[in-house]
């Protein structure tokens, strides 16, 4: 057994009240804000909660559910609900200035709105699915978009973003740098950034794409059929695991469940980060397989939330992400296959790491009774690498 380095939060914040931006954002009442957007996605529809017995039995745990993303509004991935909303919402403010009245968001569809949005430019840099689902949104609504790449981002993923029309600029060096292109050309062109990285007085739109995401945990509470008792989430800049533990947090206070963060090794910034009681940057070094998670500086806005309510950060080695990806493919259990990503499948790596390490899973307080919630956040996205890492 290895031994894995579980760091708890010790921050004199954990388990502060999430104050009104926070709320407004992550909080029990903000899928209502959402809602209000849905008439400019008809097509929405809820994803399912999937219990896994066999993998549960297997783990000696009373239950695993995992909230399967990989049909989200066909873009495979829950970001769909995150960059496609902060575009609508953005949009949606720009034709209202423009029109100098109200728009229902339902108008937004129409050829009149379409062709005033086409004067609004959209940007932002991506791992792949953020960048998927604002060029989804932009295509959707009318207006241009530019999204930046990095060289580590694969060839797969470039593609599935330039089928939505947008426009690619492939920048050198990691995710953080091609987030620093994106801002520095957004500006000087005059465009928005639709960023899912706060920095501190640059927090309104990401806190705008995170807001989206609370509408799969409006559907998660709506779905599972008893309370869980910890939550396994992917790390990255950390948005999505501060909407899980923030909202679970708003809604349960102190009986919500162990929240554990899961980061890939090679880029632990959440976890170095609690470890330091502060949030902190971390140098690029070897890329990871969880291409999706990586990432080497917290958000800020997101940060402030996790100090609230997460309990406990994880880094694990790719090899354990590659398991659970087939895992899920090939459960041995009787559990329904399902294809979820390498980045997706995160939260069952650490799952998995957690209990092949009898003091990490005595200190999270795993046993036969706990029901374990894990979040597939994203389906095959880059078809041909899911199927070398299948194949192992």
């Amino acid at each position: 057994m290895q031994t894995l380095d579980v760091v708890p939060n010790t921050s004199v914040h954990r388990n502060e009240k999430l104050d009104a931006a926070q709320s407004l954002a992550v909080g029990n009442g903000a899928p209502a804000e959402v809602h209000r957007f849905l008439g400019a996605f008809p097509d929405y529809a809820a994803t399912p909660l999937v219990d896994l017995p066999g993998l549960a039995g297997a783990l000696v745990l009373e239950k695993v559910s995992i909230k399967d993303e990989s049909t989200r509004y066909g873009l495979s991935s829950f970001k769909a609900l995150g960059g496609a909303y902060a575009v609508a919402r953005l949009v949606h403010r720009f034709l209202e200035e423009r029109l100098g009245r109200k728009v229902d968001p339902a108008e937004m569809l129409g050829e009149e709105c379409r062709k005033i949005a086409s004067e609004l430019t959209v940007c932002c840099a991506t791992d792949g699915n953020h960048g998927r689902s604002v060029a989804s949104g932009a295509q959707k609504f009318g207006c241009r978009c530019v999204i930046f790449l990095h060289s580590g981002v694969s060839e797969g993923r470039e593609k599935a973003i330039a089928y939505y029309g947008a426009e690619i600029r492939r920048t050198d060096g990691n995710y953080d740098d091609s987030v620093e292109e994106a801002d520095v050309t957004s500006k000087r062109e005059g465009w928005v950034t639709v960023s899912d990285f706060a920095r501190p007085g640059q927090e309104e739109v990401p806190s705008l794409v995170m807001q989206g995401y609370t509408l799969m945990l409006e559907e998660i509470h709506e779905q599972a059929k008893e309370p869980f008792t910890h939550v396994f989430v992917q790390g990255g800049v950390g948005g999505l695991a501060a909407v899980v533990a923030g909202n679970f947090l708003d809604r349960l206070g102190d009986q919500r469940p162990t929240l554990v963060v899961v980061e890939p090794d090679r880029a632990n910034c959440l976890q170095l980060s609690a470890k330091a009681g502060k949030r902190l940057a971390m140098e690029a070094g070897e890329p990871t397989v969880m291409a999706m998670l990586e990432c080497y500086e917290p958000s800020s806005f997101a940060w402030d939330i996790l100090e609230k309510s997460a309990d406990y950060f994880i880094a694990v080695e790719d090899s354990w992400a590659v398991k659970a990806l087939r895992d899920l493919a090939r459960p041995a259990h009787g559990d329904p296959a399902l294809t979820i990503g390498e980045s997706g499948g995160a939260g069952l790596a650490g799952l998995l790491a957690v209990l092949d390490d009898e003091e990490a899973t005595r200190k999270l307080g795993l046993n036969a009774q706990s029901r374990v919630l894990l979040i597939g956040t994203e389906g095959a996205t880059d078809p041909e690498l899911y199927q070398q890492l299948l194949a192992g």
